[in-house]
């Protein structure tokens, strides 16, 4: 390894002709060559030259942040700061408290923010959580006192029922019609919106949310429009019964809370580093009003959502949950003081014996979480590649097809969390729901509850990842609530019919040994911890509902068991396999790798470099209009390629259309990326007349241009035999944009993170083949057998109206038949070749990163 480049080595002088490069200590390609002379006022020049390039760059959209210039950027406006108020405390009068006070207001905006933001989500959770329950309870009927309260407001106090609350009818065939008109109308209002104002509020948004905290630009998911859409139809699609939930969402609406507020405060509106503080705060915030858990959404952003974490931003996620809990609670949504409605409370301990049962659920929960991953990776695949014209119809008929299928089975017909707040309770008290703690009727209980969870499992594995808001923690909590509480039912009458056998020598004669509810109650924490491969965050959150110590090592033990169980069937939870099958830029840092390979193995040898000097504006301009890199390395010249520095494609633009703006410069002007000579600088002397336009042109103006100011002098540059493991790790722990690759000072390629991505594909590709062509036979018998059915329907429909109804060729096919695709889906493939032919420095030349071999899941 060079004296230059090790695994954060920086550029030294090596041009006697340059002196000004041994003292710079710039950091970034927008700091300023400046001497010790002209410090201060260079510096406050710099910080102008970096508030106006950072007003037109805002992060182009499908990028990767340079969280190294970044991280520069911040301390240049420090330091202007600092000059800017040096001597404020010596001044007297108006003028010194003012810059106290706009000194003060700087250093306490995070708190205004996060403060600001968790209120409004706890405002924004509350008010969802009134709406959502009213449209789930409208569905089965509606109070004769007020149309707009639920059945639980509708009859306060009284849990079996009043006559306040009728069912629509008596009638239960019209019930079943109203039940399935409703859902069906509710799907089609919420992704009729989805496709029309925003498509990025679809899905669940955890796995983008990852990303984008990580550093992946994708404009407009964090928008306000997005947010807007996202809390308008998520009510519509829980109310619907689609197999989806609310906590993915909620983490969603959250963080595109925090980012609309925090871009009305000057620190946060061009600092992509802050920005990210205060949306993993928001991240805490949204699992904390989900589940009523605020120290659990903390952990929860620690875990599985933010990969940089400090101490700073633990507390200012820990003060942003506790604010928005404290709204939400104010609020009392429910009128019963919890936070959310299966909120429970256990007052009997659990015996050992029963930890057999336990580890038992533990297995199921990691077994259920490797199945649905699996399946649903093969549904989103068959889904992308046949069904993005037709989201609203897929979830309107996925709406319907699931009202069809639940409204028979009391456990599928109500809402998920109504469900498991029913499965976690004990039954003592007269509490009772439909004879489900009758012993009369425990066998039809525990098939009705096996069918809910096969049925459930089914439903979730077709319905996550549809056009509409849709979550999976409830859903999946629901399966293993419902599975949970049909083996308590099942150990219960097994105690029951050998009360006196030694297994169950522990349980007190007189007094109830097994309790089901803390059975569901496990059993929804190991289909949890199965499905996002989480665990401490999850036994903090079971803990925070139950507000019961006593099951905290049953709950420890579940997740454990859950969790050494799904490593077996491969790492990272359901938002890691979708960055996964999305084939985002994102370096997991749970991941460990060996690959044994140097990076000169993976770095791009083929760089588009610009010369120090020598180039004319038009070439330069020339060379930027034909590729979309998104930087160029500057070197001494393409032939000995000796490595002067780096310079930003927004940077270039931005001094190139700045320096036409000021003068009048003429195309074939000289452009300097380091200090011309003297000479270079004075305009020439004309030696013949000019004697045409484009000549008058040509020989008029500013002949050279000086864009020194603009490059990186020491930009990021590791040695070629460097380990390609090092580079991963100064990728995921200081996140530059490029790390460039030298040898004895002579640019030998660079590295970005995709070229790194797309070697870990190929090896895994090796290792084990995702292609399947049996697969995709199948899907596409699947794509013919659903045509078929649609065109056989459609005649029928046709047939049985006397043409008066089409259902194809009209008006509402057209509508049903999405036109503005989700961006998501807009992705063009990135095949690894062994080539290695990614796009130097650029992150956005592909319009995204999904990966052709990872569209057939085995």
């Amino acid at each position: 390894m060079t004296t230059r480049s090790s695994n954060l080595s920086a550029q030294t002088p090596r041009r006697p002709s340059l002196p000004e490069r041994a003292i710079s200590r710039r950091l970034s390609a927008l700091s300023t060559t400046t001497a010790a002379t002209t410090g201060g006022q260079a510096s406050t020049t710099q910080h102008g030259l970096t508030e106006e390039i950072e007003e037109i760059k805002r992060y182009e959209d499908f990028t990767t942040i340079d969280w190294v210039q970044d991280a520069a950027q911040e301390q240049l406006r420090r330091r202007a700061r600092r000059k800017h108020n040096a001597g404020v405390f010596e001044l007297r009068g108006s003028l010194g408290w003012r810059r106290r006070l706009e000194d003060t207001y700087d250093a306490g905006q995070a708190w205004i923010v996060v403060t600001l933001v968790g209120a409004a989500i706890g405002l924004n959770a509350g008010f969802l959580n009134i709406i959502t329950e009213w449209l789930s309870d409208i569905k089965l009927g509606y109070c004769t006192t007020a149309f707009y309260l639920n059945e639980n407001f509708c009859c306060w106090g009284d849990e079996k029922g009043c006559p306040e609350w009728h069912r629509w009818s008596s009638f239960w065939p019209f019930n079943y019609l109203l039940y399935l008109l409703f859902s069906t109308v509710f799907a089609l209002a919420s992704a009729s919106l989805v496709k029309s104002f925003a498509p990025y509020a679809a899905g669940s948004g955890i796995s983008e949310i990852k990303c984008i905290i990580a550093g992946f630009v994708m404009k407009g998911f964090l928008g306000f429009w997005t947010l807007l859409i996202k809390s308008i139809c998520l009510p519509l699609a829980i109310a619907s019964g689609l197999s989806v939930g609310k906590e993915g969402p909620s983490v969603h609406y959250a963080v595109c809370t925090g980012n609309v507020i925090s871009k009305f405060f000057s620190k946060y509106k061009r600092n992509a580093a802050k920005t990210r503080e205060i949306l993993s705060a928001c991240a805490a915030a949204g699992v904390a009003v989900a589940f009523g858990s605020p120290i659990g959404g903390v952990l929860f952003s620690l875990e599985e959502m933010s990969s940089y974490f400090p101490l700073k931003t633990m507390w200012r996620s820990y003060f942003c949950a506790l604010v928005a809990t404290a709204v939400l609670a104010a609020m009392n949504p429910f009128w019963t003081g919890q936070l959310v409605m299966f909120e429970v409370r256990y007052d009997r301990s659990w015996h050992f014996f029963e930890i057999i049962f336990f580890i038992f659920i533990g297995i199921f929960g990691g077994l259920y979480g490797a199945f649905v991953m699996k399946w649903n990776l093969r549904a989103q695949a068959f889904r992308k590649k046949y069904l993005s014209k037709y989201a609203i119809l897929e979830a309107t008929l996925l709406a319907a097809g699931t009202a069809i299928l639940c409204f028979p089975n009391m456990f599928l017909r109500i809402d998920m969390t109504e469900s498991m707040e029913i499965l976690f309770l004990e039954c003592e008290a007269g509490r009772d729901y439909d004879g489900l703690c009758e012993a009369k009727n425990r066998w039809r209980m525990a098939l009705s509850l096996a069918f809910a969870t096969v049925m459930r499992t089914f439903l979730v594995i077709i319905s996550y990842g549809c056009k509409v808001p849709a979550g999976i923690f409830v859903p999946s909590m629901a399966v293993g609530a419902s599975f949970g509480r049909m083996v308590g039912i099942l150990v219960q009458a097994l105690h029951e019919a050998f009360p006196h056998a030694k297994f169950f020598a522990a349980c007190k004669p007189d007094v109830d040994c097994i309790t089901p509810g803390t059975y569901a109650f496990l059993g929804a924490a190991a289909a949890l911890s199965g499905i996002m491969h989480i665990t401490v965050s999850v036994v903090v959150i079971m803990f925070e509902l139950t507000g019961a110590l006593t099951y905290i090592l049953p709950t420890m033990i579940v997740v454990g068991v859950t969790k050494a169980v799904s490593e077996r069937f491969g790492k990272g939870g359901i938002a890691d396999r979708m960055i996964w099958f999305n084939g985002f830029p994102f370096l997991d840092n749970k991941e460990e790798h060996t690959f044994g390979v140097p990076v000169s193995q993976v770095m791009t040898s083929e760089v588009t470099s610009l010369p120090s000097s020598g180039m004319t504006l038009k070439a330069v301009e020339q060379l930027m209009a034909q590729n979309k890199y998104q930087g160029f390395p500057v070197v001494e010249d393409r032939t000995s390629k000796i490595l002067i520095g780096y310079i930003g494609r927004t940077e270039l633009r931005y001094a190139i259309d700045r320096t036409k703006k000021e003068s009048f410069v003429s195309s074939n002007a000289k452009c300097f990326f380091t200090q011309p000579p003297a000479s270079a600088a004075q305009r020439p002397a004309v030696t013949a007349p000019p004697v045409t336009f484009d000549a008058i042109e040509d020989a008029s103006g500013q002949q050279s241009v000086d864009f020194s100011r603009f490059i990186d002098p020491v930009p990021l540059a590791v040695h070629p035999r460097l380990p390609l493991e090092t580079v991963m790790e100064l990728f995921k722990k200081m996140g530059p944009r490029v790390i460039l690759v030298e040898y004895r000072g002579r640019l030998a390629g660079l590295v970005t993170v995709k070229d790194c991505l797309k070697y870990q594909f190929k090896v895994e590709a090796q290792d084990t083949s995702t292609h399947d062509p049996a697969l995709e036979i199948r899907q596409e018998k699947l794509w013919g057998l659903m045509n078929h059915g649609a065109d056989w329907l459609a005649d029928k429909v046709l047939r049985i109206s006397g043409g008066r109804i089409k259902l194809s060729g009209g008006r509402a096919s057209n509508f049903l038949e999405s036109r503005a695709e989700d961006p998501r889906d807009q992705f063009t493939p990135i095949v690894p070749s062994p080539g290695h032919d990614i796009l130097d420095g650029t992150e956005d030349v592909d319009q995204g990163v999904e990966l052709q071999s990872r569209r057939w899941i085995q």
